[in-house]
């Protein structure tokens, strides 16, 4: 059988900030349409993962010289301590493809950001 994991971006749909329906209804909609696709496609297993904030090659271009200290600001709000690494969210994807009774799941890989 098949993993199709789907993407989704973060906490929003149930923590939206401030002008972001769009956001927070495009990700919830992602969430949505994954449960109903694994009982659609099943045996086929759908399932989402939900990343929070990663230190990836964009923050430069939204951040410009202040990356360092805007991902070292996230990190400080986060439970764990430290903002993902894009390894962190492939390891999610790998034990998405790798565990067969796993299906119609969010799996938050975000340190702990929804909680805060």
């Amino acid at each position: 059988m098949a993993c199709h994991p789907c993407r989704n971006a973060g906490p929003s749909p149930s923590r939206p900030a401030a002008r972001g329906s769009v956001v927070a209804a495009v990700n919830g909609a992602l969430a949505s349409l994954a449960y109903a696709l694994a009982v659609e496609l099943a045996p086929i297993r759908v399932n989402v993962v939900s990343p929070g904030w990663v230190d990836s090659p964009i923050w430069a271009s939204v951040a410009g010289d202040k990356k360092a200290e805007m991902l070292e600001a996230m990190a400080n709000r986060l439970p764990v301590g430290r903002v993902g690494e894009p390894a962190d969210i492939a390891q999610a994807i790998q034990f998405l493809m790798r565990n067969g009774f796993t299906t119609g799941s969010v799996l938050h890989v975000d340190g702990g950001h929804r909680l805060v």
